[in-house]
């Protein structure tokens, strides 16, 4: 069996959901029923050796290397071997409809893996694009991947958080800081992180009865730890961003502070209103306000919950009272969109943190496999030609002969 699969995956990343073997009756049990029927019409007829070709229908950043990983496992459980040709690297951006990868084999033991193989393709490829479309609009942002809690169990975690790091590192390659780590400990090592990051919830402030003394308790807690602190949950974000500084002062000198930003969407952060949001945006980022914005676009900029204007007014509150070192962490709802609008306001964010990398429309998710070769000759489904290495490299071949008539 070929393994030219990205080794980018950390080992200490514990990935079982992802990609450990199925016993053969489970993978029978989770399969598309006419891939169980196949399996056993082509067992009893003579198997052959089959080419897939394995593609998504939007542009999307390569991600394959889970899924792939689970397919050898599987082949190397049944003793069957394959060959595994990456048409895009893990990391590459893909256009609609180019194969990403093309799997050859036996069809007896590939007939009845492709549902869940296209389970572990899909959607990692659509969230390391959005990752990475988010991370390249703040570029000198850092992005803490927060998706755990959106997420449909255990696997979905892992592909995220996979996907995430892909689209973070390929942002890296194209200037920005991209995703610097996650929540949890079961996936930081997707970041090269011992541990996941983060310090406090809400929850923690409520007990305390003040964010001060929520701030003292984590601090006494984890004395060597950055203190990052949540400012919204009395909805005096300016008044105790400022009462932890100065309770604080050498941790804030230090810059070893930061207050996170997580206002709700139902109301505006402390001391802004529609006039207040206009004028603070107006004073640091004129012209993000004269282009043209849908009311989505104008709501992240100086509408309700975290919106640029907020990011901007908690940065004058804390220079103006001199914490300048002190970082602003923005959270709650930041997406592709949020992230441009954020980045054409030149919001001060020193970290984002997010979950809303995970595909919106999860219908732009849905990898498809075609089998484009019986025994190395070339068929496939009308329509489906565009698949075929062959049509490929012709089409290559013609784009070539027109840029050199051209030329």
């Amino acid at each position: 069996m070929t393994s030219p699969i990205s080794q980018s995956i950390h080992p200490g990343v514990d990935v079982a959901q992802v990609t450990a073997p199925l016993p053969d009756a489970e993978i029978r049990s989770r399969t598309d029923s006419y891939f169980n029927r196949t399996r056993r019409i082509v067992s009893a007829f003579g198997d052959c050796a089959v080419t897939y070709a394995f593609f998504i229908r939007t542009p999307v950043i390569s991600a394959p290397t889970l899924m792939l990983r689970w397919l050898e496992n599987v082949m190397a459980e049944r003793n069957s071997p394959c060959e595994i040709e990456i048409v895009h690297p893990e990391g590459e951006w893909v256009g609609a409809g180019e194969p990403l990868v093309y799997v050859t084999g036996s069809f007896t033991h590939l007939a009845d893996l492709e549902t869940l193989l296209l389970q572990k393709l899909g959607s990692p490829c659509v969230a390391a694009l959005r990752a990475y479309q988010m991370a390249l609009s703040l570029p000198r942002t850092q992005f803490l991947a927060m998706d755990a809690r959106h997420c449909a169990g255990f696997e979905m975690q892992e592909l995220m958080a996979y996907a995430a790091s892909v689209g973070g590192r390929a942002a890296r390659r194209d200037g920005a800081i991209g995703f610097v780590g996650t929540a949890n400990d079961a996936v930081a090592a997707f970041f090269d992180t011992p541990h996941g990051l983060g310090t406090m919830p809400h929850a923690l402030i409520g007990y305390a009865g003040s964010t001060v003394r929520a701030a003292e308790m984590f601090h006494e807690t984890f004395p060597e730890t950055d203190l990052v602190v949540l400012v919204d949950y009395f909805g005096q974000e300016i008044t105790d961003a400022l009462a932890v500084c100065r309770r604080f002062p050498e941790l804030a000198a230090a810059g070893r502070m930061a207050v996170r930003l997580d206002t709700h969407g139902g109301r505006f952060m402390e001391g802004l209103n529609p006039q207040e949001s206009y004028a603070v945006l107006n004073r640091h980022a004129p012209q993000a306000l004269r282009r043209y914005r849908s009311d989505k676009e104008l709501r992240y900029l100086i509408g309700t919950g975290v919106s640029a204007a907020a990011v901007w007014s908690m940065r004058d509150a804390l220079d103006e009272a001199g914490f300048p070192r002190v970082k602003i962490i923005g959270s709650s709802g930041f997406g592709v969109t949020k992230c441009a609008c954020m980045a054409d306001a030149r919001a001060p964010l020193d970290v984002v943190g997010t979950g809303s990398y995970i595909p919106e429309r999860w219908n732009e998710t849905y990898a498809t496999a075609d089998i484009i070769a019986y025994n190395g000759q070339e068929r496939v489904k009308m329509g489906r030609e565009f698949l075929l290495p062959s049509t490929r490299a012709a089409q290559r071949l013609g784009a070539t002969t027109d840029r050199t008539a051209q030329s």
